[in-house]
């Protein structure tokens, strides 16, 4: 695998928009929430790390990966005033295909979610074999996914305001 051993969640802070006028949603499955939880728990950091105030972000919570397109949905729609929206999950494969079809969904849902929109939805599901793949991916060995994506995030952001 090309990320043994290496810790994904280096960024470099000179490249990150400065947050302190971005609000930001994130939507949270409740499914596997020792790995969700530590998802979120970097994500949240990150962002206030880049200078989103803690007051402007809006954590929601849905049961299960599949609920997060209309999670993240229902959140935009609640309020307009988001810049983007982090959609963090975790679905371990099993023994049938339910792990294809909730990967699919989700995944084409919160694409169709970020694209109705026009707003950044930033893709922190993760899709691992293994539980070990993904403890390794939410703080572990690999570094945090949710921090990644609370960088994409605030990247996609700044990219859309240069645009605007």
């Amino acid at each position: 695998m090309a990320t043994d051993g290496f810790n994904l969640s280096f960024y470099n802070k000179e490249n990150i928009p400065n947050g302190a006028d971005f609000k930001i949603g994130i939507v949270v499955s409740e499914w596997n929430d020792d790995i969700t939880f530590n998802l979120l728990e970097g994500a949240q950091q990150a962002l206030i790390d880049n200078g989103v105030m803690p007051f402007n972000i809006t954590v929601k919570y849905v049961p299960g990966a599949f609920e997060l397109p209309l999670g993240c949905q229902m959140l935009l729609e609640a309020d307009e005033d988001l810049d983007g929206v982090i959609a963090i999950g975790c679905v371990i494969q099993g023994e049938t295909k339910h792990f294809d079809f909730v990967c699919q969904g989700a995944t084409q849902g919160i694409m169709e979610v970020q694209l109705e929109y026009n707003v950044p939805v930033s893709f922190c599901l993760l899709t691992d074999n293994t539980k070990q793949q993904s403890i390794d991916r939410s703080g572990g060995k690999h570094g945090n996914k949710g921090i990644e994506c609370a960088v994409a995030c605030l990247k996609m952001i700044g990219l859309q305001e240069d645009l605007s």
